[in-house]
């Protein structure tokens, strides 16, 4: 299994396993001199974490990170820096359930990757999903607070940051989006009408046993124009596929993305007027702050779709190892809609692709200038 590492010179490796003792990433190529501690990252961490509302899992994970190389401070200096070496991070697991799946170590769950890690590799492990379970994304989110100190030494202050705007048939009205809210309410949600009645839809959902999808837009701003390369280093192929990594996500788009369909060649343009000096004022992002796969300096846009949470408590027909049928009840602490929790996910994913172009455009032109 040796494709868990993403990114060029901002470099992500992630380790471990649901129920194994700890998971954690490396992050490799994070510039020396930038200012960084465990508090940082455990701010991120803190929104991704289970067990803080009844609507997501009810696991109670800690997630306290541990620095374990990458920064120094001595008596001589204010502020703890990275050196430019490995950043590796710590996160133990402490609140495993182990039993939980034993029911199930021989079937195959119904929307789960068992069957195809099986398939190919001949061993899995069952508790909790293992390595395909989306505990693994908290070493994502780790990564991402990084990758947010890279984007402010870089460019000054930027801005990476999602909301909840779809979730299973409840939508929101982007004239009452609001990003003051989205921190006030366990849903991640922009729209503070939305959430009584998103709250009795989940409710109701929770009480059949069921779960729904969701739908997430991520943007990010304060990205200068420039970053990305034509053909096959396009900025917005690599935030899909960063994007499309992450656990129950089954689809991606940039700016107006499938919406662009609909539209004519007028309404999708995004028109120009003179700017500042040779940079333009856009009349409208349609393009979802990319162009050519090289960004505009407009706010980047990028939204992803969850799937419903495989794990229900609804009976399911399966088949089992050795290829009999059979029927499966998923037990254990799962969340409805596991798409709440993917908000500070994609935000992460967002900061990671944006840093390594970010330190690839500077390797190449070195000028935010212009």
């Amino acid at each position: 299994m040796s494709h868990n590492t993403f990114g060029h010179l901002f470099r992500v490796t992630t380790f471990g396993e649901s129920h194994g003792p700890a998971i954690g990433c490396v992050v490799d190529g994070c510039p020396p001199g930038i200012a960084l501690t465990e508090a940082d990252i455990q701010i991120d961490l803190d929104r991704r974490r289970p067990g803080q509302s009844k609507f997501v899992s009810q696991r109670k994970e800690p997630d306290q990170v541990r620095i374990l190389s990458g920064v120094f401070q001595d008596e001589r200096m204010k502020k703890q820096l990275t050196t430019g070496t490995p950043i590796a991070l710590l996160i133990e697991n402490v609140d495993q359930r182990s039993k939980d799946y034993a029911d199930i170590r021989d079937k195959f769950r119904p929307g789960h990757a068992d069957y195809t890690y099986w398939a190919k590799y001949g061993v899995r492990d069952y508790r909790g999903g293992g390595r395909q379970s989306a505990r693994e994304t908290a070493s994502r989110v780790a990564a991402g607070a990084i990758a947010r100190k890279v984007l402010n030494s870089l460019f000054g202050k930027t801005i990476v940051r999602g909301a909840l705007v779809q979730m299973g048939t409840q939508t929101i009205e982007h004239k009452r989006w609001d990003w003051d809210e989205v921190a006030r309410n366990p849903f991640f949600c922009p729209d503070a009408k939305a959430i009584a009645p998103w709250t009795k839809y989940l409710e109701a959902l929770r009480k059949r046993g069921s779960s729904c999808g969701a739908l997430i837009e991520v943007t990010a701003e304060g990205i200068p124009a420039g970053l990305g390369a034509p053909i096959y280093g396009k900025l917005d192929a690599d935030i899909a596929a960063a994007l499309m990594s992450i656990n129950a996500v089954k689809g991606a788009e940039i700016g107006n993305g499938f919406a662009a369909v609909a539209l004519s060649g007028e309404e999708n343009s995004d028109e120009m007027r003179k700017g500042r000096g040779r940079t333009p004022k856009f009349l409208s992002n349609n393009a979802g702050g990319i162009l050519g796969g090289i960004s505009t300096g407009q706010t980047i846009v990028a939204r992803f779709a969850v799937k419903p949470t495989s794990s229900i408590l609804s009976p399911r027909k399966t088949t089992n190892i050795e290829g009999g049928d059979t029927d499966i009840v998923t037990k254990g602490r799962h969340d409805p809609c596991v798409g709440i929790r993917a908000v500070p996910v994609g935000e992460a994913m967002l900061a990671c692709v944006l840093a390594d172009h970010a330190l690839r455009h500077r390797g190449q032109i070195g000028d935010f200038s212009r």
